[in-house]
């Protein structure tokens, strides 16, 4: 979900080097544009499909094998429905209160991520620096192309760039400028 958002076109993009068939949603023709150049297979309006509509249309309702849910609040939901059974959600976002009983009864695996952790509690850091490494590379050889908003923000006006997000507006990575 969220092809096009700060951290899904570069997920977008990750997936497709290493080989996988890449869905993914977006909310307009600008961002389907965008998730097209980006190297996405199929681009689902998630304003104008169902979860159930495309999962049958794509999948033959058997759902994705893996699901990476940028956005989570209600879209945690909407990416368990689109999920196989014994399939993966891959989230950023799963603060908050979700029934897990959908993940029991279809038997999904849930892998929360949370970038920080490393720094935060001093475990993995190497592993974490190799990481963003490898995607430096990546982004240096053309490989990787991250995408910024066209709109920027103080660190003053970080409560009105949140608002931005929020309201499903950005393409890519929105910036904060340092003053």
């Amino acid at each position: 979900h969220a092809g096009t958002g700060g951290v899904g076109h570069i997920a977008l993009q990750l997936a497709k080097q290493a080989g996988a068939q890449v869905y993914t949603t977006v909310s307009s023709q600008a961002k389907a544009n965008l998730a097209r150049q980006l190297g996405a297979d199929v681009v689902i309006n998630y304003r104008t499909t169902a979860v159930a509509d495309y999962v049958a249309k794509h999948t033959a309702g058997a759902g994705f094998d893996l699901v990476m849910d940028t956005v989570g609040g209600e879209n945690l939901g909407r990416s368990f429905a689109a999920a196989r059974i014994n399939g993966t959600v891959v989230s950023i976002q799963t603060n908050g209160s979700h029934d897990l009983t959908p993940l029991h009864a279809r038997g999904l695996n849930l892998h929360a991520v949370f970038m920080l952790l490393p720094m935060l509690y001093n475990q993995g850091r190497a592993a974490h620096a190799e990481i963003l490494r490898a995607a430096a590379r990546l982004v240096e050889q053309g490989a990787l192309r991250p995408v910024l908003d066209e709109h920027r923000f103080s660190f003053a006006e970080a409560g009105a760039a949140h608002r931005y997000l929020e309201s499903g507006a950005a393409i890519g990575k929105v910036v904060l400028r340092a003053e």
